[in-house]
């Protein structure tokens, strides 16, 4: 019997010891719009590829990047549905823990708890696993920039740089190519869009991408479309 055996069991081991709809999760990740982050010395940018399939489409609606406190925010690449629930539980999360202590939730304690609910949806029955991966940007307990990285499985990392969607392993090797841990925010937004630019397909602008900003000292912002278009002037 081979895995196939086990294809459709969320709650079942194959032979091989996988869980084999996780690794389907993972693939619906890896067929959505590349996104990418960056931890800067001072601040973290997160960006994504939000090309739509129509012309139709009113691309000013679509939202990628999502502020879920004002010193903390996510982006996502895969199913959007499901990108919208961990999106309302961290935002119910984090407001809970301001409410109660009187400041910010640190950016660690978020993601703990958005991949604590991504790993009960492994282990009931009855539900799948989350179809999307996550990138989170905020500050730790020590006020400093931090990116994490959260998947269908429940697991998170903390990340210098990454990517996660469609051509995520080329993104990545770019990366590693031009990311050192003395870069700072304003070369770490500029090497964000080269990035995204080396997979594009078609003309990159301000309205099929979007940037995320967190600032030390600061907090997290969505670049408007003039911002964006500037630092892609900038990058020529």
């Amino acid at each position: 019997m081979g895995d196939s055996a086990y294809s459709f069991s969320l709650t079942t081991f194959s032979r091989t010891g996988k869980l084999l709809q996780i690794e389907y999760a993972l693939n619906a990740v890896s067929n959505g719009r590349c996104s990418l982050g960056i931890a800067a010395k001072d601040g973290v940018v997160i960006a994504t590829d939000k090309k739509v399939s129509s012309t139709l489409i009113d691309v000013d609606e679509v939202q990628k990047i999502q502020s879920i406190s004002p010193t903390s925010g996510f982006v996502y690449s895969g199913l959007g549905p499901d990108y919208r629930v961990l999106t309302r539980s961290a935002r119910k999360n984090s407001a809970a823990y301001e409410r109660t202590y009187g400041e910010a939730q640190p950016i660690t304690q978020t993601v703990k708890q958005t991949a604590s609910l991504m790993q009960e949806y492994t282990q009931s029955g009855g539900v799948r696993p989350f179809g999307c991966s996550v990138l989170a940007a905020g500050f730790d307990e020590d006020g400093e920039p931090k990116l994490f990285q959260v998947d269908p499985s429940g697991a998170y990392f903390g990340w210098r740089a990454t990517a996660i969607g469609k051509g995520f392993v080329n993104a990545k090797s770019f990366l590693e190519k031009r990311v050192t841990s003395e870069i700072l925010l304003e070369d770490a937004v500029h090497t964000c869009l080269l990035t995204l630019r080396e997979s594009f397909e078609g003309e990159i602008n301000g309205k099929n991408i979007e940037v995320g900003v967190l600032e030390k000292g600061g907090g997290f912002r969505i670049l408007k479309e003039e911002e964006v278009n500037d630092y892609l002037n900038e990058a020529n």
